[in-house]
């Protein structure tokens, strides 16, 4: 075993909260403490690139790619990496089969007023970098006009208070752990909004041949959040789906069944495909598999350029 295992992470302060309580988890299930554990911090392509939509820049691996890389060479041991971050494609050389216990993955709404999104004005302006929001607020409120937003949680909430738009849509999580949970004027349920594939689940990756550093995440692994993360995963897997792909998935276990809900729209946003599906616990994978051919059908290809 080595003596000093680095965790990767991105730079921003949520992610190093992340890195932390992977760092807390490790030492909390195995015999390594403090001193043997570090964290290295990564800026990543994403994070550099501010005023675009990451789709015309390389999509999702954007936030990983760099981290990886480090993974690979051997300059860190374990990255830790948002899922819903994540191209649905596998890195060669790296297994991602371990997750921390998922977090709230519900959405919300920031205004400068506390307004709800149905009380915004008329053709108000919400800030958001996702497809999938654009098109599942504009479901809700179709007058609503939606604008690029890029940048970390803090910097988001200042443009907001700078009066360049008139809401913005996060996830809930990233709000809690920033202590800026009085900021928030609306909690969609994952109903209203089906949040993204892994939202609220924080990934796990070694290097395939690292056996020690493999079984001291398996021992760290919530094997519910697992298979949650594989059942939505293999959804977006079947789907070929990229940043542009505008999809919600949400799980569920409950007894010894697992339930997930999955929408699709459009390249456009103008079509919305909806599947809702039920297995044993055990099935887990080929749910997902199914409720993206099912979708993969209905839209007829719709959702690709």
């Amino acid at each position: 075993m080595k003596k000093i295992i680095t965790i990767g992470s991105r730079g921003s302060k949520l992610a190093l909260i992340y890195a932390q309580k992977v760092k807390e988890k490790i030492i909390e299930n195995t015999n390594l403490d403090e001193k043997n554990i570090l964290i290295k911090s990564i800026t990543t392509k994403g994070d550099q690139l501010q005023d675009i939509r990451l789709s015309e820049f390389g999509g999702k691996g954007l936030f990983s790619s760099n981290i990886e890389k480090e993974l690979l060479n051997a300059d860190i041991d374990i990255a830790v990496h948002a899922l819903k971050d994540m191209p649905a494609k596998e890195t060669k050389g790296l297994r991602t089969e371990s997750f921390l216990e998922r977090n709230d993955p519900r959405e919300i709404l920031l205004t400068v007023n506390k307004k709800k999104l149905e009380e915004l004005n008329l053709r108000s302006t919400v800030g958001t970098s996702s497809y999938r929001r654009e098109f599942q607020i504009k479901k809700l409120r179709p007058d609503i006009h939606c604008k690029l937003i890029r940048g970390n949680i803090d910097t988001r909430v200042k443009k907001l208070k700078e009066g360049l738009y008139d809401a913005i849509m996060l996830s809930y999580i990233g709000i809690k752990y920033l202590n800026l949970e009085n900021e928030i004027s609306e909690i969609f349920s994952v109903e209203d909004i089906i949040p993204s594939v892994g939202q609220g689940i924080i990934a796990l990756q070694c290097r395939e041949n690292d056996q020690d550093v493999y079984s001291i995440l398996e021992k760290i692994n919530h094997k519910e959040t697992y298979k949650r993360a594989y059942t939505e995963r293999n959804i977006l897997k079947i789907l070929e789906g990229d940043c542009e792909t505008a999809i919600g998935a949400h799980s569920v276990i409950k007894g010894n069944k697992i339930f997930v809900e999955a929408e699709l729209f459009s390249l456009d946003g103008s079509q919305r495909f909806y599947e809702k599906k039920t297995a044993n616990i055990e099935d887990f994978m080929e749910l997902g598999k199914e409720v993206g051919q099912i979708l993969k059908k209905k839209s007829n290809n719709s959702y690709k350029k």
